[in-house]
């Protein structure tokens, strides 16, 4: 498991449970004898590691659940969670690049992709997005008007919000009352959780610097597909991918 995936893991874990607290209702079903309580409704924006994690944190507290991803490959691993996936007619396999990333869509898919979500944001008591496209700005996938449509007192944490949030209303770093809607611009979760994401980025560290070892020798293998992405110089030279860019920046 990479560092990406670890910390996406925590902050995936950690965006579910603000947003219960959050929220000043159950999560769960509930029968008692002042009758019985509904299970909240949570949407999740973007099935990847976060999301998913997210999801089975919803689960687990007895929420009721519905996620949104144009990757057609995760509608399995949503459903295997408990979750339904809503995005089926949108999921296409052209929407995803060559590292399993969503790509930028064109503007009607941007259009469907929204009418779509508009729907499942106004009867959501929480939202969890977690959208981002590398290198990019975040799409912006929840709008003000579907933010004043939901229900009052619902919440929506925007796990993208450092990179401009998936939410027109978020503010990084900062938690807002839109409308009676709570906006948290949720950043760095994995420090909330110092314990155990030390421990898994202590994890990913060790096994990346296992590759460049054998036999207790340093005895780095190039051809290694990890090592080769990472190495920035060898042997006084600027080697693979990040070559071209370290020209163009020499000659701004």
């Amino acid at each position: 498991m990479d560092v990406l995936s670890s910390m996406s893991t925590v902050a995936g874990y950690k965006a579910m449970l603000l947003g219960a607290n959050a929220l000043g209702r159950f999560f769960p079903l509930l029968m008692t004898a002042a009758g019985t309580i509904t299970p909240a409704r949570v949407f999740v924006l973007g099935a990847g590691v976060a999301g998913l994690q997210a999801i089975a944190t919803a689960r687990r507290l007895g929420a009721v659940v519905e996620a949104f991803d144009v990757r057609p490959a995760v509608r399995e691993e949503v459903e295997s969670l408990g979750a339904r996936f809503v995005a089926a007619d949108l999921a296409d396999a052209s929407h995803v690049d060559a590292g399993g990333y969503a790509k930028a869509l064109s503007h009607e898919q941007e259009e469907r992709e929204r009418a779509l979500i508009a729907q499942h944001v106004a009867t959501s008591d929480v939202v969890v997005t977690t959208a981002n496209i590398p290198g990019r700005r975040a799409p912006v996938l929840v709008t003000g008007d579907m933010v004043r449509a939901m229900k009052p007192g619902a919440v929506i944490v925007d796990l993208a919000a450092e990179s401009g949030g998936n939410c027109e209303l978020t503010r990084a770093g900062e938690t807002i009352d839109a409308h009676g809607i709570t906006v948290i611009g949720a950043m760095d979760l994995a420090s909330m959780l110092p314990g155990h994401a030390s421990q898994m980025f202590a994890r990913n560290v060790l096994a990346f610097v296992g590759l460049l070892a054998k036999s207790g020798a340093y005895a780095p293998d190039w051809n290694d597909d990890i090592l080769a992405a990472t190495c920035v110089t060898r042997d006084g030279e600027i080697i693979g991918k990040a070559a071209p860019a370290a020209a163009a920046a020499g000659n701004s």
